[in-house]
């Protein structure tokens, strides 16, 4: 086995993805339960007992609500930067085992270079990752995972981090069209998730796509849909064609849904 990655569930209830290589088992943020991220993984044949670690990209509960039940597993490390663990570790009973890194760093974790860099969203310091795996030579050949979820712009740097890797996972929250025409949100929560520290809408996640030029990617998985305000048809019509016309396969991951396994050849 190389790498492989599921998506475990996407969307403003929760936001988590699990990550496997022969000798490692990462959970991409906890944005569940600890209880059912047990059964999330258990649908994968995994336990959560077997998770080695887990990536956080910030402290909004979407993303780190299985912190408090995932105590229990003191094995299990959580890297984080200091801002986003401790905001994080407010209100929780037991101490997290807390490993933190610097933004913009790259660490090893055991067959794992991980990589981090900021993102534009309003919460303490968030980030995205760049996650790597292998040599680089015939046994071993190197593929990588970038995460992009939870921004309100991409700026330069972003763009930049993301062009090299082998699969991509971006968020397309909102068609604008959809979220101005919302009745559940007052206006200033419509204001949030449109700004610039917010989330990409459609049109933007497009943007950026045919903005990154020259990439390696053969995946991309659009991700955080809004349940309220974003379709899965409304995405792969705005952001498919991009990717069609470059060869490069894409998935619509809709809200709350999980995907199967994905395998780096």
């Amino acid at each position: 086995m190389a790498m492989r990655f599921s998506i475990l569930g996407s969307g403003s209830s929760g936001n988590a993805a699990f990550l496997q290589t022969d000798n490692t088992r990462i959970l991409i943020d906890a944005g569940f339960s600890a209880k059912r991220l047990a059964g999330m993984l258990e649908s994968l044949g995994e336990k959560i007992e077997s998770i080695d670690a887990i990536l956080l990209t910030h402290e909004h509960s979407d993303h780190a609500a299985g912190l408090k039940g995932l105590a229990r597993y003191p094995q299990i490390k959580v890297f984080a930067n200091r801002a986003t663990a401790t905001k994080a570790q407010e209100g929780l009973k037991h101490r997290v085992p807390w490993q933190l890194f610097e933004t913009g760093s790259t660490f090893q974790f055991r067959d794992l270079e991980i990589s981090s860099f900021a993102v534009p969203h309003d919460a303490q310091e968030p980030v995205g990752f760049f996650i790597a795996h292998g040599e680089n030579d015939l046994l071993s050949p190197r593929r990588s995972l970038a995460w992009l979820t939870d921004l309100g712009h991409a700026p330069g740097h972003v763009r930049e981090r993301i062009r090299a890797a082998d699969v991509l996972v971006v968020e397309a929250n909102h068609c604008s069209h959809m979220l101005e025409a919302d009745t559940k949100r007052p206006w200033s929560t419509k204001q949030r998730i449109s700004g610039r520290h917010g989330h990409l809408s459609n049109a933007a996640a497009r943007e950026l796509l045919e903005s990154v030029t020259e990439s390696r990617w053969r995946q991309v998985f659009f991700a955080h849909l809004s349940q309220d305000c974003n379709s899965p048809a409304a995405v792969a019509t705005a952001c498919g064609p991009v990717l069609t016309a470059r060869g490069c396969g894409f998935s619509v991951v809709a809200a709350g849904a999980s995907t199967p396994f994905y395998e780096f050849a």
